[in-house]
């Protein structure tokens, strides 16, 4: 591998001569910028297209070259490959306007942006562990001058295996790359040799040990259908664990369905003996409070009973309001799992709203036993599921759904078995008050603060949502309120009056005790 200073050497006798050599190596950048996303084809699957680029940095000691080896981490699951265009600035640039930002650039190349999702958690945003280790931008084998080339007329396409897996042009980049030169020279100089990566198409996916992925950039249009030839990497197992000392790989089913590229591409993987089903939210949890055991003391206690015991402790705000049910008598009860609206606005819709958006990632990712449960801010006046959605819940076995706000195709919904507590009907779909945001975070519901992982129960009287740590005893308690309340009717309807009865004076309570002793 070439140090910095000759391959700034390279490149700056590259930018000087006017018909450079095609067969220069790129060498060990100073400065390696990666946009985070600039092809309509992956902002579509993202479910997102930003108004504006924005970066993160990769360290030079990621570079490696074609032919080499990228270690898949031990422990880790999700090393996904990201075929892109390689910038490589050839001249002092710093304040350049989106006309001049294509000049700075002495060549094209292929790049390789490799990453780990399953360390995304650890460095959000930076992704400096998920991105940055050594060999997880394999770079060349080529330099395409630029002098002469359509930055507009552009190929990149990837291999794995031998099968074509990406194929897209920069014909109709999100950001030209003049703009990306000129955006970032705006607070950073950037200097001969610097890279940018500026982003991958759609058809990025994960790779496995034994597989070869290759990368080749080309401008097919113009003379000489200039090349950079393939870049090949050959993903290899590694066998050194993590330490105790840092964030250890972690895996939920968002995560497998980005890295994947969406649920179709990861079930066809499962299906070839190539992915892992759909369980790591479910391992990554804690086990839930939510026994079996404690199923079936609830199954037989009313919504209103349990709310006197949360009361009781304080806790009075508890209620989902304006909700029921499109089953009536139905009974639910799960842990939940949260989804939330904002509102509605056209650039946020725009950005948020399409592809494999938080409404829909919450709809696919719903585990058996969880009850959905959706900000609507009360808007009633739109829906925020509809049958497809709710379907989609049923067959993930989710125990049910409420949302504060409207449902859409509500008698088809109604014919499911799903129990979906709503404000109601309502026939216009997501984009009139809404735009979907986010999953798995606090929310209220209905007047209620939701998390995730608290215990939802819903019935005739509405549903109420139980703080986990407290399940055991208000349950506890309100199964015995239940069974005073069955005594008390009892006598009720063999005559008894009510004084003193209900509730229980010292000696109906005396009578309640020797009467349970027969039970």
């Amino acid at each position: 591998m070439k140090t910095r200073m000759s391959m700034n050497a390279d490149l700056s006798t590259q930018a000087a001569d006017a018909t450079p050599a095609r067969t220069a190596e790129p060498g060990a950048p100073g400065k390696i910028i990666a946009v985070h996303l600039n092809y309509p084809s992956r902002a579509a699957q993202r479910g997102r297209t930003p108004a504006k680029p924005s970066y993160f940095l990769k360290p030079s000691s990621s570079v490696a070259a074609t032919g080499d080896t990228l270690e898949r981490p031990a422990g880790a699951e999700l090393l996904a490959f990201e075929g892109e265009i390689a910038l490589i600035i050839g001249r002092p640039t710093r304040r350049a306007s989106p006309a001049e930002g294509w000049a700075a650039i002495s060549g094209v190349t292929a790049a390789n942006d490799f990453g780990i999702y399953d360390l995304r958690t650890a460095d959000k945003g930076s992704n400096l562990r998920s991105k940055g280790g050594d060999g997880f931008t394999p770079l060349g084998p080529r330099v395409i001058p630029a002098a002469g080339l359509d930055p507009a007329a552009l190929r990149v396409r990837t291999w794995v295996n031998g099968e074509l897996v990406q194929n897209d042009t920069t014909a109709d980049l999100l950001f030209p790359f003049g703009q990306l030169v000129a955006d970032l020279s705006q607070m950073l100089t950037l200097e001969p040799g610097d890279v940018i990566l500026t982003g991958t198409p759609a058809g990025s996916s994960v790779v496995l040990p034994g597989d070869v992925v290759e990368v080749e950039v080309d401008a097919p249009d113009a003379a000489g259908a200039p090349s950079s030839g393939r870049l090949v990497t050959t993903i290899t197992a590694g066998t050194e664990p993590f330490g105790d000392f840092g964030s250890k790989p972690a895996v939920d089913d968002l995560q497998r369905i980005e890295a994947w590229g969406s649920e179709d591409e990861h079930a066809a993987a499962v299906a070839a003996g190539r992915a892992s089903a759909l369980e790591g939210a479910q391992a990554a949890q804690p086990a839930s409070v939510l026994t079996e055991e404690i199923k079936q003391q609830i199954a037989g206690v009313a919504v209103a009973t349990l709310s006197v015991a949360l009361r009781k402790r304080g806790y009075h705000d508890i209620f989902i309001d304006g909700v029921f049910s499109n089953h009536p008598g139905a009974r639910m009860i799960g842990t939940a799992k949260t989804l939330r609206f904002i509102p509605f606005r056209p650039d946020l819709f725009a950005s948020h709203a399409g592809g494999f958006n938080a409404q829909k990632v919450a709809f696919d990712t719903v585990n058996p036993g969880e009850v959905l449960v959706v900000e609507a801010r009360g808007q009633r006046g739109t829906g925020t599921v509809g049958d497809v959605l709710a379907l989609r819940a049923q067959v993930r076995g989710a125990a049910g759904i409420v949302t504060d706000g409207g449902v859409r195709d509500f008698d088809a919904v109604a014919q499911f078995d799903i129990p979906v507590f709503s404000q109601g009907a309502h026939p216009s779909v997501l984009g009139r008050k809404h735009v979907p945001w986010e999953v798995d975070v606090t929310i209220a519901c209905g007047g209620a603060a939701v998390q995730p992982g608290d215990i939802i129960v819903g019935d005739g009287d509405g549903v109420i949502v139980i703080p986990p740590q407290l399940l055991a005893e208000v349950v506890a308690e309100a199964a015995e309120q239940e069974r005073q309340d069955a005594y008390v009717a009892e006598q009720v309807a063999a005559g008894e009056s009510v004084d003193g009865l209900f509730p229980m004076n010292a000696a109906w309570k005396a009578r309640y005790s020797e009467w349970l002793a027969q039970q």
